[in-house]
């Protein structure tokens, strides 16, 4: 966050804000965590964990995969592979991927402007 350019046309906190914000109270919330643990954890079962690791390893390749492929094919994967994981259904997850995507996007590039690419530049040249 302190690394993001700002141009002389920005609001008195600036882009740099809030991330700063979320980071500075994720950073308090897993201090009360280390020095005030709960006592008896109820840890999940592990199917439950293999469910967080799968939905952490799409959310990992989903940010590496914006860039190069475009916004329209991994969020359509991602949100696809994670409304799997909420409820089994191949239709469902595929129509929940495929709205999701073409939603944001919309939302994204038109109403808030912001420079994304529907598929990779070198498809779309």
């Amino acid at each position: 966050a302190t690394q993001i350019k700002s141009g002389f046309m920005t609001d008195p906190v600036g882009p740099k804000g809030f991330p700063l914000l979320v980071g500075s109270v994720a950073a308090v919330c897993a201090m009360f965590m280390v020095f005030k643990p709960d006592e008896s954890p109820t840890w999940p079962e592990l199917r439950t964990l293999g469910s967080l690791l799968l939905s952490v390893v799409v959310l990992v390749c989903y940010a590496y995969a914006l860039k190069p492929l475009g916004f329209l094919v991994p969020t359509a994967l991602a949100a696809g592979i994670l409304s799997y994981q909420i409820s089994p259904g191949i239709k469902s997850s595929i129509g929940a991927g495929l709205g999701l995507s073409v939603t944001l996007f919309v939302i994204f590039k038109y109403a808030l402007g912001l420079g994304l690419y529907a598929f990779p530049k070198w498809l779309i040249g």
